[in-house]
């Protein structure tokens, strides 16, 4: 009997290195032990993995990423079922595709769980905000089904970059400073803070954006089980609100809709959103910027325009669109026969990236990150404001609409079905006419800008 012990409980490259010892040395997989830590067992040889020759070994691709998830699973056998389908895939590599097998299917049945759990904890994290002397730290308290916090730290690490947060959990515990993942011990709930102020924000737009006619309760629980409730603020609100689903949903089809009704809830929930990104800190550039500009308009408004970012008179402004390509953006709405006053307006990043000369502030372009950390403000204004067409101005914008990099001139001037059910349109920013050196170039690039927003304007008649 041979015995491999593994670091920890999620060791894949551990696992990874004596497995492939143990399968050229042709040991069977009932002849190892896979132990993690301190486990001892005294009837197992305490030996190393026999060294690995040069005999090549290769398995599918697809078998080390299934291994990667597998592995973090709870399952005491997981080490064992691995190298046995190791050992299976040696000598017969099409067997991974065999969906019959079953040890394939208990192997993927493992992934399958493990996965879910990374997604429920990607889901029901919530950080709740502390103080020390190097000023705020957000906390959260978790627990996983599986050996997953490791796995899941680059998430949280790319997501939350620009903020200083730990999570907690009862085997080991993560921490983020700004520049470096490091751990700690395992913890308790009670060293976790219990609320913080914006709690109390979020609870209400949580409960403004509740809708009883759409709540099918055994699918809520399939996605967020009980067991993740006492972790997140706003389940103190679910027994009440799915308690009073019923006669709330039969009382909206005995009364007619009121043309502000849903306005006025929607309204509300704006403004507390709007409060709350006032404070936002999900990337840097806030810390060298007047304030947050948040988007403005109708929150009704069939028609949105994102842009890239707030530019300088924007920034100093608090509002979208009111600098040089603000004004131009203007004047081809009117051309177009486009009310302004009736579009959402925003921006993919909500703050602006600049770099400063003298007393000069120089635009810089967003990167990712910044994309990806201000997206989910642009989410939250797209479910409360619901536009039937949603136009992208600029790549910035396309990227942040789409969730990945575009290229204006494949895109722009046909309509993109969105998985929202709007309508989408990506065109250039307006600022690229103001930069266009030619001026019968500029002409005809504005002559088509306006073209475009011509046929948009139709199609939210035709849409509305």
């Amino acid at each position: 009997m041979h015995r491999a012990r593994l670091n920890g409980p999620d060791d894949f490259d551990g696992w990874r290195v004596a497995a492939r010892a143990f399968a050229l040395a042709g040991t069977k997989p009932a002849d190892i032990l896979w132990q993690t830590g301190d486990e001892g067992d005294l009837f197992a040889a305490d030996e190393a993995p026999p060294p690995v020759g040069e005999v090549a070994f290769s398995v599918p691709r697809a078998f080390v990423e299934l291994a990667e998830r597998a592995i973090l699973h709870r399952d005491a056998e997981r080490f064992a079922l691995l190298y046995a389908l190791l050992v299976q895939l040696r000598d017969r590599p099409a067997s991974l595709e065999d969906r019959a097998d079953p040890l394939v299917r208990r192997v993927e049945a493992l992934a399958k769980a493990v996965r879910r759990d990374m997604h429920k904890m990607r889901a029901f994290v919530r950080f709740r905000e502390l103080a020390d002397a190097e000023g705020p730290r957000f906390v959260a308290w978790f627990e996983p089904d599986h050996h997953i916090v490791r796995a899941n730290a680059g998430f949280f690490a790319r997501r939350f970059a620009s903020m200083r947060w730990s999570i907690l959990t009862p085997e080991l515990s993560i921490h983020w400073d700004g520049d470096a993942l490091t751990e700690g011990p395992g913890a308790t709930r009670r060293d976790a803070p219990a609320q913080d102020p914006v709690e109390d924000i979020w609870k209400g737009y949580y409960a403004a954006i509740f809708n009883p006619a759409r709540l099918k309760v055994g699918a809520m629980l399939s996605e967020m089980p009980r067991k993740y409730w006492r972790n997140l603020p706003e389940a103190a609100l679910i027994p009440e609100l799915v308690a009073g689903a019923q006669s709330r949903e039969a009382a909206m089809i005995a009364t007619p809709p009121k043309p502000s009704a849903r306005q006025g809830n929607a309204a509300a929930a704006w403004s507390a959103l709007r409060e709350e990104a006032m404070g936002c800190t999900r990337c840097p550039l806030y810390r060298d910027t007047t304030q947050t500009v948040f988007g403005e308009g109708p929150v009704d408004a069939p028609l949105m325009f994102i842009g890239e970012q707030p530019g300088d008179q924007e920034d100093l402004a608090g509002r979208p669109f009111v600098g040089p390509a603000g004004q131009l953006f203007d004047y081809a709405l009117e051309e177009a026969g486009i009310d302004r006053r009736r579009a959402y307006i925003t921006n993919a990043v909500k703050h602006f990236k600049h770099e400063r000369r003298g007393k000069r502030r120089i635009h810089q372009t967003p990167e990712t990150p910044e994309i990806q950390a201000c997206r989910w403000w642009l989410t939250q204004e797209l479910e409360l404001v619901r536009p039937r067409i949603i136009v992208a101005l600029g790549a910035t914008a396309g990227r942040a609409l789409l969730g990945k990099a575009v290229t204006i001139s494949r895109v722009r001037g046909a309509p993109i079905a969105l998985e929202s059910g709007a309508q989408g349109w990506i065109t250039v920013h307006p600022s690229y006419l103001l930069r266009v050196p030619d001026e019968a170039r500029k002409m005809e690039e504005r002559k088509r800008f306006v073209a475009e927003l011509r046929e948009i304007g139709e199609q939210v008649k035709v849409l509305a």
